[in-house]
């Protein structure tokens, strides 16, 4: 299996992108999230790949982060979801998005993505739950607000009083753990009315 590339970028066409190494040029599907990060043409580039091996082809797909390549490889194992779709998910959703979506269980956000429909989304939700945190790690870039289910309350509480989820995620991530969901609501907009 071929995990990791390094090498020239010669190419640039969304979704794909072509990186010559040793005078071989491999041609990557990478999310957008990738794509954008990437350095300029004729620099030198390093992306984690994964290969799927089909009857009629090999495919390499490429990212530049652990996380993002962890989060394609968990949403490939869901029934119906290949990898365009992936690619696709990954594009629409930064993956620490996608780890509190599945964590708190929202299908809103996952329908807003091209090609998931409400089954799909719900599909997702229910696979992905505790695999996707799992496989994201704690030390990730993806850690979660939503660890507990108390800190989950406390977030979609700020979200029905009005915040952004930008802004409840950071004051629900300041409540200590093991904190009951009344405190950590209170403690969460002391947070909010100082910042």
């Amino acid at each position: 299996m071929i995990g990791r590339i390094s090498g020239t970028l010669l190419g640039k066409e969304p979704p794909q992108v072509l990186v010559d190494v040793g005078g071989v040029g491999y041609e990557l599907d990478v999310p957008m999230s990738t794509f954008y990060d990437l350095p300029g043409l004729g620099e030198k580039v390093s992306l984690l790949t994964h290969l799927v091996v089909r009857e009629d082809a090999h495919l390499l797909y490429g990212f530049l982060t652990p996380d993002e390549r962890n989060a394609f490889r968990e949403l490939i194992r869901v029934s119906g979801i290949g990898p365009r779709l992936a690619l696709s998910v990954l594009s629409g959703l930064s993956v620490s998005d996608l780890v509190q979506a599945v964590s708190l269980q929202e299908s809103g956000r996952l329908v807003k993505v091209p090609g998931i429909g409400k089954k799909t989304a719900e599909r997702l939700l229910l696979e992905l739950k505790g695999r996707l945190a799992q496989a994201i790690g704690p030390g990730g870039s993806a850690a979660t607000v939503a660890a507990g289910d108390a800190s989950a309350d406390v977030l979609r509480a700020l979200l029905a009083l009005g915040y952004s989820e930008r802004e409840a995620a950071a004051a629900a991530r300041q409540v200590p753990a093991g904190t009951g969901v009344s405190e950590g609501i209170k403690q969460a907009l002391k947070q909010l009315a100082r910042g």
